[in-house]
C-alpha cells in the first residue's frame, strides 16, 4: 500500500538510487516462483535499508524474516569491516533460493542462517547487535522486541517493518484481528518505551526507526 498520491511515489521513486542488478534478478525470481512476493522489500525500500545500514555501518546485524534474502543483501551493503548478518527463517524450502543469491552476491561468509522459530532461535544468541530488522509474524512482534532489546548495543538501530498494516492501524479493529491488535500495541510499545526513541516514517507499509538508548 502506498500512502502517498501516486505521482508523487513514483516521482520519489524515480529519484531515488536504483537497485542493484542482483536484486533485480532476485525480485525477478521471487516473483516467477515464491509465494507472496509482495513480501520483498522492493527496490525503494531496499535503498532504504542500504542507505540506513551505510550511515550505521554496523558489526552484528539481526534479521528476523529472511524470506528470499533481499533486505539481507540490502543490510550487508552497509556492514563495517569483518561484519556480519544473523538472519532468521521459519521456511526451509526458502534457504536454496537465499544462497543461491548470496553466494552470487559476494556476502556469503558474512551471512549466518538460521531456520526455525525465531522466538525460541534468539534466545540462543550471544552476540550483541548494532541493527536489528523485524519482519516476520507480526503476532510476535513484541516478542521480539522483549527478546533483543538487551541485545542491543547503545546507539544501535532497531528497523520495524509493516508497522501501517496496509492502513488497518487506523480503521475500527476487527476483534479477530489479531495481527493488528498486536501491531497496535506494539507502536504504541516503540512510542513510550523509555530505552529507546522512536520515528515511524510512512514509507510503503509502515517502517518505524528506533534507537537505543
Amino acid at each position: 500500500m502506498h500512502f502517498l498520491p501516486e505521482k508523487i511515489d513514483d516521482y520519489v521513486v524515480a529519484h531515488s538510487q536504483k537497485e542493484p542488478e542482483i536484486l533485480q534478478e532476485l525480485t525477478r525470481e521471487t516473483w516467477q516462483k515464491v509465494l507472496n512476493p509482495r513480501m520483498l522489500s522492493g527496490a525503494f525500500q531496499g535503498r532504504i535499508l542500504s542507505i540506513l545500514s551505510k550511515l550505521i555501518k554496523p558489526k552484528n546485524i539481526l534479521e528476523i524474516g529472511t524470506y528470499t534474502g533481499y533486505a539481507t543483501l540490502c543490510f550487508a551493503e552497509g556492514l563495517s569491516s569483518g561484519g556480519k548478518i544473523i538472519t532468521i527463517d521459519k521456511n526451509e524450502e526458502l534457504e536454496t533460493l537465499q544462497n543461491k543469491y548470496f553466494e552470487k552476491s559476494g556476502f556469503r561468509k558474512q551471512i549466518t542462517q538460521f531456520v526455525g522459530k525465531a522466538i525460541e532461535i534468539i534466545p540462543t544468541i550471544n552476540e550483541k547487535f548494532d541493527l536489528v530488522f523485524i519482519d516476520a509474524d507480526k503476532s510476535n512482534y513484541i516478542n521480539y522486541f522483549h527478546l533483543i532489546i538487551d541485545k542491543m548495543n547503545s546507539g544501535g538501530i532497531i528497523l520495524s517493518d509493516n508497522v501501517l498494516w496496509s492502513g488497518k492501524v487506523v480503521e475500527a479493529l476487527d476483534p479477530k484481528d489479531r495481527d493488528t491488535q498486536v501491531l497496535l500495541e506494539y507502536n504504541k510499545l516503540m512510542n513510550e518505551d523509555p530505552r529507546i526513541e522512536t520515528v515511524l516514517l510512512p514509507i510503503r507499509d509502515g517502517l518505524t526507526i528506533s534507537r537505543v538508548l
